[in-house]
């Protein structure tokens, strides 16, 4: 064996010789590699040669790729907007005006395939452009047409698309009303009949919205301003998105809708533009017929339905439901109820009443799915009016104006609910500002028929328009250049659909019905102290007792 310092001893854990130190091939065997005109500190080996890179370089590197990239999508751009410039002429032998477009562009189609099941189309190509045949057994040709202003040519069911020229995009707010009657609502929803769906439909069918956006209302930034419940009418609301403007769109629009929807206009915005956002306010009316005052009648339960015109009846318990039935009223307690007249004590008792929500307060009582320490919860109301009466068919209605920044699901049709519950009950009118608590009661929602939408207000986006846009002129977003239209609307659409669903279904007289059959604790607080007893609180995951009572001591 040889000493502790031969050669032969093992390199590791020995100290060794200045030879050994500058053999090139165990100095590589550390790791690590002298620097020149460093001294004696060390980097990791390939650094200096570029193996390993500093972040910096790694996000110099990364930008670099990412700027090679945008060059060549404008560059790309450039190029198509070149080649929509040019003149296409139809292919020869064609008896008809045939569409043209780029070979690559011929997925643009897609949407209009997932749109209506039934098409089908055929692809030709000549000179490097693709002829697209659009074939339609279940669409009308003149339906078709209209989804493009450059369709206009026909043979049967067979309709050539021109895609060649495409009209600019505009961002506006487009205007409209409609009695909300028969919908689910206004909201765009797939699996339901609603306002929007229709309306999006018509503006494909029109030509406002491109082939390649048809699929998807998001693509083109879609917004409504307030959005209505099932059965919600709205003499005036706002969608902003981004639409082409072809001549007479809005004449276009409502030869397609249906009577009870109407476009009024639309006015072109800036690109930021929000409709729920940019909202400053709301104005809602609810209209109420007076029979809702009278004293409450006696009602029998019925553990079975015995009739099919049969109320149904819960005790409101969602972990021991019981259900109850009680009898439709009898043509003569609805007779009596359409010549109801209000005393003036109880229309002065409920304007009262309702006053008492006029500024910010905690609504958390007046919605759903939100508990009292929810921030959204806390809404300003501006002003509330309330109208003499007014007789319709016999019947005497008043009519209810609510001006809200905004307001949640069921808030108004429950403080409807909650005033006239207060009118026609001797329970005092402090009770409303005990609501505003943390604690959780149940209050019953007035039917969504009396409700409908006067019109969204944007006064801040209009004086700040008019104030920036010195060399573009901008339109003020408002209602009034309709006036009349939307009034002829309200009489016609809104106001003699809801009587006449009243005289015909009496949704009214069935809400009234079920509040005066109502079992439980859960309506206790309707008491003569204007107090809330403990056995009428209710308990969700929103707002658990345990937290309400920790919040009171």
């Amino acid at each position: 064996m040889g000493s502790y310092f031969s050669k032969e001893a093992p390199v590791t854990g020995v100290k060794r010789t200045a030879e050994e130190r500058d053999v090139p091939q165990k100095r590589e065997a550390t790791g690590y590699q002298r620097r020149e005109g460093k001294g004696n500190k060390r980097e990791p080996r390939g650094h200096s040669s570029g193996q390993f890179k500093t972040k910096k370089q790694m996000k110099k590197e990364k930008w670099m790729k990412d700027k090679e990239e945008r060059k060549k999508k404008r560059s790309k751009m450039d190029t198509m907007k070149e080649e929509e410039k040019a003149p296409v002429q139809p292919t020869a032998g064609e008896s008809l005006v045939t569409g043209v477009q780029p070979v690559g562009e011929i997925n643009d189609l897609t949407s209009l395939v997932t749109r209506k099941q039934t098409v089908t189309k055929e692809v030709s190509t000549t000179n490097g452009y693709t002829t697209t045949v659009i074939t339609n057994t279940s669409v009308s040709s003149s339906e078709v047409n209209s989804v493009d202003t450059d369709m206009t040519t026909k043979t049967g069911d067979t309709v050539r698309i021109s895609t060649s020229g495409r009209i600019p995009k505009k961002k506006v707010a487009l205007m409209l009303g409609y009695n909300g009657a028969g919908f689910q609502g206004l909201q765009i929803n797939p699996k339901a009949h609603t306002i929007e769906g229709v309306v999006f439909d018509a503006l494909c069918r029109a030509g406002a919205i491109s082939l390649a956006n048809q699929d998807d209302p998001k693509k083109s930034n879609w917004m409504r301003s307030a959005r209505t419940d099932k059965g919600v009418s709205a003499a005036g609301n706002v969608i902003s998105l981004k639409m082409q403007l072809p001549d007479n769109i809005v004449d276009r629009l409502n030869k397609i809708l249906p009577p009870q929807i109407r476009v009024w206009g639309y006015v072109v915005v800036v690109k930021s533009f929000h409709a729920k956002y940019l909202c400053d306010s709301r104005i809602y009316e609810y209209l109420l017929p007076t029979c809702a005052f009278m004293d409450p009648i006696k009602r029998e339960l019925k553990d079975e339905r015995t009739l099919e015109t049969d109320l149904t009846i819960s005790n409101n318990d969602y972990e021991n439901p019981i259900i109850k039935y009680v009898a439709a009223s009898t043509p003569e307690e609805r007779e009596m109820r359409h010549k109801y007249r209000a005393p003036e004590d109880r229309l002065l008792k409920f304007r009262m009443a309702i006053e008492q929500y006029v500024g910010s307060h905690n609504f958390h009582n007046y919605t759903i799915n939100k508990g009292a320490n929810d921030k959204s919860c806390n809404r300003y109301i501006k002003s509330i009016t309330v109208s003499d009466p007014m007789y319709i068919h016999d019947t005497e209605w008043i009519s209810i104006k609510l001006h809200g920044q905004s307001f949640m699901l069921h808030q108004i049709r429950k403080m409807i609910s909650m005033g006239l519950l207060l009118a026609r009950t001797s329970t005092p009118i402090s009770l409303i500002p005990e609501t505003f608590k943390l604690r959780r009661i149940n209050i019953p929602k007035a039917p969504a028929l009396g409700l409908l939408l006067e019109r969204p207000i944007f006064n801040t986006y209009n004086e700040k328009v008019l104030v920036k846009s010195k060399e573009v002129i901008r339109e003020k977003l408002t209602f009034d250049p309709y006036a009349a239209e939307i009034e002829k609307f309200k009489q016609e659409q809104i106001y003699a659909k809801i009587f006449e669903t009243e005289n015909t279904e009496h949704v009214f007289d069935g809400y009234l019905t079920s509040l005066d059959a109502h079992w439980g604790t859960d309506f206790d607080y309707l008491n003569e102290e204007g107090v809330i007893p403990d056995r009428c609180l209710i308990t969700t995951k929103y707002n658990p007792q345990e937290e309400e009572d920790e919040e009171e001591d």
